[in-house]
């Protein structure tokens, strides 16, 4: 299991306050799919890095979180819409979750065809095909 989630810094601040929730505000939320370098973090803005496809998150996003309190916690996303018109060709390397806004960021993560953070079909994208998760699991050591 992969676990490079980077947190927005909203989100890193408000999961010790209890003012935001991954699980709940990335309900509808926007799973952009890009290639290129993966950012500092969930607050660095996209550069030359191209959006391949954007794919819609469950209107509830996440079961879980699992573990106890003293252990690693685990959310795992429910069915995610594919994206059935890629934007553009190229290879999957990361991932950008925003609220349902889709300009809302949440959090980045790795994607592959294992071992990372999502789970896709192909991280070898064409423009106009579909892409699809058959993944997402996010875990925050504690």
């Amino acid at each position: 299991m992969a676990t490079n989630p980077k947190v927005a810094a909203t989100y890193r601040k408000g999961m010790l306050d209890g003012a935001v929730s991954i699980k709940t505000d990335a309900n509808s939320g926007k799973l952009k799919i890009y290639s290129g370098s993966q950012p500092t973090d969930g607050d660095t803005a996209v550069g030359a890095q191209t959006l391949l496809a954007t794919l819609t998150m469950n209107a509830t996003a996440f079961t879980g979180p699992s573990g106890t309190a003293s252990t690693t916690q685990t959310l795992t996303a429910n069915a995610i819409t594919s994206d059935t018109n890629a934007a553009a060709t190229g290879t999957a390397a990361w991932f950008r979750l925003q609220k349902s806004d889709g300009t809302t960021n949440i959090m980045d993560g790795t994607v592959g065809t294992s071992s990372s953070d999502l789970t896709i079909n192909s991280t070898s994208i064409t423009i106009a095909t579909t892409v699809a998760a058959s993944s997402m699991t996010i875990s925050l050591a504690v």
